[in-house]
């Protein structure tokens, strides 16, 4: 019985020996052209695959592209054509870094290539931006300079490279940006507004200049709290700012914040440099204290359009302003006197009546009811 087994055994014995010895099956390694296919077809297949918010190096498909791209450049570091697929991706991806590299040697080998450059700007931008959101003023500018070095006629890096300069202090360079800018986009109405500012920003101070800077940027993300505080910030580094003093009033008007408002337009008249603007806005919060926040704002809006010739939706204006504070005297007059213009005598001589009861004093509007009872 046992030795009938033997032979069984050994058999057994010589075919695990046999499978442990066997080589293994290795795939031959991609060459570098491929590897760019693999890289390519995958690229490919993420951006119809992937909705443009998921373009980020960990999902699988974009991952295994920049494998695959790496993978080809390792192989032939100076063909061009690998570089650009590599650098495409990194840039795809936000991996600004990678990409940047990946740029940087591509535009050593094919210097003119002019769409190459813009997406090599485009990356020098992104991360100015991811620095300067950090608060690292250092490396900031150097970015939006090199981004201004591949793209010159690119205004946004100008401005943004003129931001830098003004929250870093150099208020010459930012000066001289900001004056680059104009030239480049002369119906950019932000860029005359900030180039005052850097001219003025020596009286200001570093602190309040940072402060309305990123005050405009919240602005631009429709982040109006965050804004009216970094206002208030600008002003009370620096006392004599009468252009934060402005927009922290006019912002505070917006959201409807009365006291903030009044303190601004306050401040704002005390100042060398006010003007009549400041000064009627200043009466229009110490109304707003009188009548209520919304009949000064309805009021307001009513007036611009009679400024800028719409009579129809300023009369309505002001008559929403009267409904919201029967006690407006101003809105009762105003609703007159557009009443009036339109010879609509009867509803000109019941706001003027209104007007003129609540405001003994207004001697015009006096008139103007005895003229629009008379119908002429």
């Amino acid at each position: 019985m046992f030795s009938a087994s033997l032979p069984l055994l050994a058999a057994l014995s010589l075919g695990l020996a046999s499978a442990q010895t066997a080589p293994a099956v290795v795939a031959a390694p991609m060459s570098a052209a491929e590897a760019a296919q693999k890289a390519s077809d995958l690229a490919a297949q993420a951006r119809s695959t992937l909705p443009k918010a998921d373009w980020n190096i960990d999902r699988t498909p974009w991952k295994q592209a920049a494998a695959a791209a790496d993978q080809a450049v390792n192989a032939e570091p100076n063909n061009p054509d690998y570089l650009q697929l590599r650098a495409n991706i990194y840039t795809d991806v936000g991996f600004w870094k990678q990409a940047e590299r990946s740029w940087d040697t591509y535009l050593t080998l094919k210097p003119d290539d002019n769409a190459a450059r813009i997406k090599a700007a485009s990356v020098q931008y992104n991360m100015g931006y991811a620095a300067y959101s950090r608060g690292d003023l250092v490396s900031a500018p150097m970015f939006f300079a090199k981004c201004n070095q591949l793209q010159p006629s690119d205004v946004a890096c100008v401005i943004w490279n003129a931001r830098v300069a003004l929250e870093g202090g150099d208020y010459a360079g930012a000066t001289a940006l900001y004056q680059q800018a104009a030239q480049l986009a002369p119906t950019d109405k932000t860029v005359p507004y900030f180039l005052q500012i850097a001219q003025n920003a020596g009286k200001y101070g570093p602190a309040a200049t940072t402060a309305f800077s990123r005050a405009y940027e919240a602005l631009d993300k429709g982040n109006k709290a965050k804004a009216l505080t970094l206002y208030q910030q600008a002003t009370a580094a620096a006392p004599n700012f009468l252009t934060a003093w402005r927009e922290q009033g006019r912002l505070a008007l917006e959201l409807g914040n009365l006291p903030a408002a009044t303190a601004a337009y306050t401040a704002a008249v005390t100042l060398p440099e006010a003007s009549a603007a400041d000064k009627y806005n200043l009466s229009v919060v110490q109304e707003a204290q009188q009548v209520g926040l919304p009949a000064t704002q309805a009021f307001r809006a009513a007036y611009t359009k009679y400024t800028s010739g719409d009579k129809a939706g300023a009369e309505a204006g002001f008559v929403q302003a009267t409904q919201l504070s029967p006690k407006y005297a101003k809105a009762w007059a105003w609703a007159g006197r557009l009443a009036y213009e339109r010879q609509a005598y009867p509803v000109a001589a019941s706001a003027y009546g209104q007007a003129a009861a609540l405001d003994p004093n207004d001697k015009t509007s006096a008139y103007y009811l005895k003229l629009a009872q008379q119908g002429k």
